[in-house]
């Protein structure tokens, strides 16, 4: 018998297995793939941050280079050997986290696992035992009824990461983040994308004035949104597919439908041990991540709360620990959002909406990267820092980015929150110069009236 049997390999589920390890006890990793690292290693965030590396420097040097005096003429690219080097990074870390599971002696066991009750669980015919569960089976993409996914010309974010040639015409329903960041690619690489989004502002999630930002930023690279705007119907061909859009028609060769996930239960065998999800699909915990069945856990996008591969692996480090009988603790307010876009956005902590909802009374303050001696020297001076603080306390509720590294400076803002950190602490803090992380120093000075560039 195991001490921890983990469903799901994923960012969620091999963290937690590794973690248990660390801490002595005997685990088992269960996952359909024989490739470990669940969505986000295999078909969601490292595949489509490989894409997106290769696209943006391909963008640079064909709209870029000449800005830096360099001439680069009859830039082309390999389509074929993007998405060679992409399965490449993949297998990569498919190897490390297999390696990771033998050095900390962690079982990984290939198949289709459901559960039989609160202790057996089936896994190829073959019951295996295990105290204690814990669920990390993730998401999966939500299809409209009327454009199921096909992955040739009705995509998901699985198929828009392995067309065999770009798309001359993209049309993306939903503007959030996988439809940004998976449009960019295809933008930047020739093919001409237009987004459909039902509400009225795209990464509906960001603060309004990044999302406007970012919106005005991406239409002058070349894509086009259609906001408040609904898809009702479709015509598929062979050779194309027609949105019927409000009442016109609009073709493309293919449809990437980005309107969300949803938790990936079926088939677990949950009603053996009475664990019932919620209308939306997600597995009901509590504040330790237990279900209604005390010795099965659940974490990750199985659970309400964003679906983020960086918070499930806080989850299913916080899950070994508890099933060790430590009592850590996560700062979810300190959990960050990012998009890959270019330039990128970072945020954590609170949005202005959000803190006006929540009756707060704050300060906000903001630092463009034009007045930023390194975005300067780097010819990256699209974008802006937003701070909000607490004008009573004036601790951090929110630290906003949309620029060059965003995904890298947003960690400052993630340890203000996790710390408590005031405006003034980080105003006080030393920066390198020149820097990007001067303009975040720079925000907060404004904050209390003493900023020096603006």
């Amino acid at each position: 018998m195991y001490d921890v049997v983990v469903i799901g390999s994923g960012p969620g589920g091999y963290v937690a297995a590794i973690r248990a390890a660390q801490l002595g006890l005997k685990v088992a990793c269960i996952d359909k793939r024989k490739e470990p690292g669940g969505t986000c290693l295999n078909i969601g965030c490292i595949p489509s941050k490989t894409l997106l590396q290769a696209s943006e420097l391909y963008w640079k040097m064909t709209k870029e280079a000449a800005t830096y005096g360099l001439q680069a003429e009859h830039v082309t690219f390999k389509f074929s050997e993007m998405m060679r080097r992409k399965e490449g990074v993949i297998k990569g870390f498919n190897e490390g986290i297999l390696g990771l599971f033998k050095k900390n002696k962690v079982t990984y066991i290939t198949g289709a696992a459901k559960i039989l009750s609160p202790t057996s669980i089936q896994v190829a015919g073959d019951p295996i035992e295990a105290k204690f569960i814990i669920l990390a089976t993730g998401s999966e993409p939500i299809a409209l009824p009327f454009l199921p996914f096909d992955e040739k010309r009705i995509v998901s974010s699985t198929g828009a990461l392995a067309f065999d040639q770009v798309p001359k015409k993209l049309l993306v329903i939903g503007a959030g983040v996988i439809g940004v960041e998976m449009g960019s690619v295809y933008s930047r690489l020739g093919a001409q994308v237009e987004f459909i989004e039902f509400l009225d502002k795209i990464c509906p999630l960001l603060d309004d004035a990044v999302s406007k930002e970012l919106e005005r930023i991406l239409t002058q690279q070349g894509m086009k949104f259609h906001l408040s705007t609904k898809v009702t119907g479709a015509d598929i061909s062979a050779r194309s597919v027609s949105l019927k859009v409000g009442d016109k028609e609009m073709a493309a060769d293919a449809v990437l439908v980005a309107v969300g996930r949803k938790p990936n239960t079926q088939n677990l065998g949950l009603e053996a041990v009475n664990i019932t999800p919620t209308p939306k699909g997600f597995i009901p915990v509590d504040g330790q991540f237990r279900t209604s069945t005390s010795n099965i856990f659940a974490i990750g996008d199985l659970i309400d709360g964003p679906m983020l591969a960086h918070k499930a692996s806080e989850e299913g480090t916080a899950v070994a620990e508890i099933i060790a009988g430590l009592s850590p603790t996560i700062e979810y307010t300190a959990i960050p959002s990012v998009v890959y876009t270019y330039p990128e956005v970072g945020a954590v902590g609170l949005t202005e909406a959000e803190a006006k909802a929540l009756n707060l009374s704050y300060n906000t303050a903001t630092c463009a990267f034009k007045v930023n001696s390194r975005a300067k020297c780097s010819g990256e001076e699209d974008g802006f820092v937003k701070v909000l603080a607490d004008k009573a306390t004036d601790k951090i509720l929110g630290i906003h980015i949309i620029g060059a590294h965003a995904s890298e400076l947003i960690a400052e803002g993630c340890l203000a929150i996790q710390k408590k950190l005031t405006a003034l602490d980080i105003a006080r803090a030393p920066c390198a110069h020149p820097t990007l992380s001067e303009s975040i120093k720079e925000a907060c000075l404004a904050i209390h009236k003493m900023a020096i560039h603006r």
